[in-house]
């Protein structure tokens, strides 16, 4: 668990993963959180039953690179994104990771304090040297978000920026 001046970001195991898709408030009433109305869009479905639940369940990974990291406001109680790192770190010591902000609160900050903790954690691990992130360059809070917290942009595409942080 990683905890900021507002949030504490915790890191779900196989079974809270499971609630999560329901989109129920079964996790919520689990966590001891307030209801959310989050909504799981279809691409985060697929990628959660078909790759983030069996990396989890798999005991030869660290779940801890491939499972879903809840975002929790702590004012409000209340689960207000998500972050995942996507696997473990590569031969040359990097990790990618990936984020979103339920709607209701985005503009506030939580998500550049939340990749902020995530980028503490990450430095506190022995293999990892960088983090990379890509967004779209449509998508410009998401990448004010990594400049925020030192990102560098190395490549571009006709419709992404990727982004690398190195950890010393």
């Amino acid at each position: 668990m990683i905890e900021t001046e507002r949030l504490i970001i915790r890191p779900l195991t196989h079974e809270q993963l499971v609630k999560y898709i329901k989109a129920d408030n079964s996790l919520e009433r689990d966590l001891r959180l307030n209801d959310s109305s989050r909504t799981i869009s279809p691409e985060l479905k697929e990628a959660l039953e078909h790759t983030i639940l069996p990396n989890v369940a798999d005991t030869n990974k660290d779940y801890l690179y491939s499972t879903l990291w809840t975002i929790i406001s702590k004012e409000d109680n209340e689960m207000v994104g998500d972050l995942c790192y996507v696997g473990e770190p590569d031969d040359d010591g990097e990790i990618e990771i990936g984020y979103g902000i339920y709607e209701k609160f985005r503009k506030k900050g939580f998500m550049t304090e939340a990749v902020n903790g995530m980028i503490q954690w990450a430095e506190k691990q022995p293999n990892v040297k960088s983090i990379f992130a890509a967004t779209e360059k449509s998508n410009i809070a998401s990448s004010n978000i990594l400049e925020k917290n030192n990102f560098i942009k190395f490549e571009e595409t006709d419709t992404l920026y990727n982004w690398r942080l190195r950890i010393i």
